[in-house]
């Protein structure tokens, strides 16, 4: 089932931090013999740590575990964007620079990014965040990634 693969998957932090790395593409994780790389968690931003035009690191706790997230702040400087052309490289600075700005402790925000791994530890690179309004978020999420694992991700081949 490698139609996931390339898909947000939705997944409680519990789930990201028992993905296993594959050792023949770091880029991609295995769920349950699932390979994954970009995914959808939901939870309470409890840290933040800020390196003004480098990154925001901060860390979401939805009640099953914690993980890092990274989102770049680099854009401008970074030689990684050289091959986009300079209208799209500060559209891009432009929209991290919003997202972090959304971002405090105490928020409930729903990430999503590729799934990565930094010194030995699974995190999420940041493509979007959104500050969730809707007091019942949290709970639909579980219940969202609790159906998608019934119905799609757990499903033999």
């Amino acid at each position: 089932m490698d139609s996931v693969c390339k898909t947000h998957v939705k997944l409680l932090v519990f789930d990201l931090n028992s993905l296993t790395q594959r050792r023949s593409d770091p880029t991609n994780f295995l769920r349950k013999g699932i390979r994954v790389s970009r995914a959808e968690t939901l939870g309470t931003v409890v840290s933040t740590e800020l390196k003004l035009g480098k990154f925001l690191k901060f860390t979401i706790d939805d009640g099953t575990g914690c993980i890092p997230c990274i989102l770049w702040l680099n854009h401008l400087t970074s030689p990684y964007f050289s091959r986009r052309t300079p209208s799209d490289v500060r559209l891009l600075a432009s929209k991290a620079a919003a997202f972090a700005a959304t971002v405090r402790i105490g928020a409930v925000v729903r990430v999503r990014g590729r799934i990565g791994s930094y010194r030995g530890v699974v995190q999420i690179t940041v493509s979007d965040v959104v500050v969730e309004k809707d007091s019942n978020a949290e709970i639909l999420h579980w219940l969202d990634c609790i159906r998608l694992a019934k119905k799609c991700y757990d499903v033999p081949p």
